[in-house]
């Protein structure tokens, strides 16, 4: 394992997990509820900032590695993971699309598994449509941790489940994409 900044960003987005997960749990005394959604928002946000920076740094500094592009994605999906059920427990979130987003990740890093051990792991690259389905995760999310109305007239809880449907839909189109792309494979029709 390369020990490099992008590496040790990756990490440190997995170590936030159980930060973020954690800041719901403190009692009151300790942290008011509006603390907690303000530091457990503002925790999300940072790790998905590393997401970002991380994979932004290993190319501009040539510092890509096998081990970066595993731990990578397993971040996010560690991640995003977490702060669904998170929000489901908080009652934030509707279990049936927590349940889509995620089982979506699982099937996906299976196929991308399964594709890479049959050398074909190019046709199921990260694609635009799973970048923007990432960034509308990362939106739904750090709104509904978030939960306080702080712009009058828009309701926050609302704004984060529309942003959550939207994420669970092109969760959706991506994964289409993802089979279409690995069709050939998967009907063992060249």
């Amino acid at each position: 394992m390369p020990l490099n900044l992008p590496n040790l960003l990756t990490w440190a987005r997995i170590l936030m997990i159980p930060l973020i997960l954690g800041v719901y749990y403190l009692p009151d005394a300790w942290l008011s509820p509006l603390g907690k959604n303000l530091c457990g928002a503002a925790l999300f946000m940072l790790a998905g900032i590393t997401d970002w920076f991380d994979g932004y740094l290993a190319r501009k500094w040539n510092q890509l590695s096998a081990f970066g592009a595993f731990l990578d994605p397993v971040a996010d999906k560690l991640m995003v993971a977490a702060a669904l059920i998170l929000l489901v427990q908080l009652d934030r979130a509707e279990a049936w699309l927590a349940a889509i987003i995620i089982g979506r990740e699982i099937t996906i890093s299976a196929l991308r598994e399964w594709m890479a051990q049959l050398g074909s792991s190019k046709s199921v690259a990260v694609s635009l449509v799973g970048k923007f389905k990432t960034a509308a995760q990362m939106v739904a999310i750090t709104v509904l941790l978030l939960h306080e109305n702080f712009i009058p007239g828009i309701p926050t809880q609302q704004l984060g489940t529309a942003c959550l449907v939207i994420a669970a839909l092109l969760t959706l189109w991506s994964m289409g994409y993802y089979l279409r792309m690995a069709w050939p494979q998967l009907s063992g029709k060249p």
